[in-house]
C-alpha cells in the first residue's frame, strides 16, 4: 500500500524545488509562522505554502476561508505572503499592506535580513489574527 505523504512532507517537496537562495527565505518564514502557535497547520494551497488555523472553530461556510491565515505568492521570485483576512487585524507596525475589497493585506520580504528584521511584527499578527477567531 503506497504511503499517504502528509502536508508537511507536500510543503517541504514544494520548497527544495525552489532556487537555492528563495528556498532559505521561504524555510525561515515557514519556521517563523510555525513556531508562533501550535494551532498553526500547513499545506499546499493555490500552488504555494500556506498556514491555517487547526483549532475547533465555529461552523461557517467554507468559502469564506475563515481558517486560512497566510498563504505565499512565490511568483516571479518574489516572497510576498497574502493574509486574505488581514484587514481584521489592528496591525500597528505597518507590516501588512493594500487596501483590497475583500479584506487581504500582503506583506513582501526582500531577503532573509529582511525577514529577521520584521519577524517579530510578522508573530505579533499572527497572534492577533488568532484571537480574532470564532471559536
Amino acid at each position: 500500500m503506497k504511503e499517504k505523504i502528509t502536508d508537511s512532507d507536500q510543503v517541504a517537496a514544494h520548497i527544495n524545488k525552489l532556487e537555492t537562495e528563495l528556498a532559505k527565505i521561504v524555510e525561515t518564514l515557514r519556521q517563523v509562522i510555525l513556531s508562533t502557535d501550535e494551532e498553526i497547520g500547513e499545506r499546499i494551497k493555490w500552488n504555494n505554502p500556506s498556514f491555517y488555523y487547526i483549532g475547533k472553530m465555529k461552523e461557517f461556510d467554507p468559502k469564506e476561508y475563515k481558517r486560512d491565515m497566510i498563504v505565499m505568492n512565490l511568483h516571479k521570485g518574489r516572497i510576498m505572503l497574502v493574509f486574505p483576512s488581514g484587514a481584521k487585524v489592528n496591525d500597528k507596525s505597518g507590516l501588512l499592506e493594500g487596501d483590497y475589497m475583500d479584506g487581504r493585506r500582503i506583506t513582501t520580504f526582500k531577503d532573509l535580513n529582511d525577514v529577521k528584521e520584521k519577524q517579530k511584527a510578522l508573530q505579533r499578527i499572527i497572534k492577533d489574527w488568532l484571537k480574532l477567531v470564532d471559536r
